[in-house]
């Protein structure tokens, strides 16, 4: 990942997730996104992370192994009528599809473990304009006053 200015994410789940280090040339080593995700926080990229469920264990872990990620490196929300699954890359590049953040939907699992998943890679502005405020939307809370899950969410977007 080699965004300079913003990465956006939306899912239903958020599961810990093993990336390819490409830190290591032609032999394949693997470490945490939240690793890459951290380096980029470094760097003064705005992360968010939109979720739907609570983190797995093991993403919490690896989460909290990471200080720039802790003291506030990454934004997460949780709204739990998140379904739809989304990366934006500086507001440039975007990923829809119907993969969530975990090691099936991703296709970091081993052979005969992935999901079946379908999505595209656009840098259509028209598309990136849809999906951004959609994303935007739910964020800041604007979909919240209309929701019929509302009296069970634990922290509404709109009051944050």
């Amino acid at each position: 990942m080699h965004a300079e200015r913003s990465v956006w994410i939306a899912t239903a789940n958020l599961k810990e997730l093993m990336v390819e280090d490409e830190r290591w040339g032609r032999r394949k080593q693997y470490r945490s996104v939240l690793e890459v995700l951290a380096e980029r926080a470094d760097a003064g990229v705005e992360l968010r992370v939109l979720h739907a469920s609570p983190p797995s264990r093991p993403f919490r872990d690896a989460f909290d192994r990471l200080p720039t990620l802790v003291k506030g490196g990454v934004e997460l929300r949780c709204c739990p009528r998140v379904h739809f699954k989304l990366v934006v890359v500086d507001a440039r590049l975007a990923y829809v599809g119907s993969a969530n953040w975990t090691g099936a939907g991703l296709g970091a699992r081993g052979e005969g473990k992935r999901n079946f998943e379908m999505g595209i890679l656009t840098e259509d502005d028209a598309v990136l304009d849809a999906v951004q405020g959609t994303f935007d939307r739910v964020w800041s809370g604007a979909e919240c006053g209309s929701c019929r899950l509302r009296d069970r969410c634990e922290m509404p977007l709109d009051v944050m």
